[in-house]
């Protein structure tokens, strides 16, 4: 399952300018409980973007706990802060592989809108149109945009984001 996943993602959809650059990797841990794992995007081999279950997990309940919400939202809210594991990263994958770029790019889960703003379908024109939305997204995503736009050669005015490992 998951070689079919990274070949469609590094070799399929990834945009040519970051073919060769940009890593997508998972992994479970067979002898832990339930067999949970991590994710991550590594760009030139440095890991941009990383989380595991445990991450997951933790900033799960300290949303839960500290913000009175829904068990279900807090979850989402891990996730849109860059907290998942390799089942989260595999979810957001489906979703994507089976919608529309469009879609992709609207969706409420960060890692679908990462892949779509990697995506080769993405041309310049609409990375284009998408500075201004881009100005009000989270630091992870203005990540993503600023590494395709700087693998396309366009500037922007968007803030630039930074590499973002979850926090707990």
């Amino acid at each position: 399952m998951w070689s079919n996943i990274r070949n469609k993602l590094e070799n399929v959809y990834l945009a040519d300018s970051l073919k060769g650059r940009i890593q997508y990797f998972t992994t479970t841990y067979r002898e832990c409980h339930d067999r949970e794992g991590r994710a991550s995007i590594r760009l030139d081999d440095e890991e941009i973007l990383k989380s595991s279950y445990f991450d997951k997990i933790g900033a799960h309940s300290k949303i839960y706990y500290s913000h009175s919400a829904d068990w279900e939202s807090a979850y989402f809210l891990a996730e849109s802060q860059g907290c998942f594991d390799q089942r989260n990263f595999y979810q957001a994958f489906q979703e994507f592989d089976n919608q529309s770029i469009q879609k992709s790019l609207q969706s409420e889960r960060l890692l679908v809108r990462i892949f779509a703003i990697l995506d080769r379908r993405t041309g310049k024109r609409t990375l284009l149109a998408l500075e201004n939305h881009m100005k009000n997204e989270n630091q992870i995503l203005q990540l993503f945009y600023h590494i395709r736009l700087d693998a396309e050669h366009i500037n922007s005015d968007v803030p630039r984001g930074t590499s973002q490992e979850c926090e707990t």
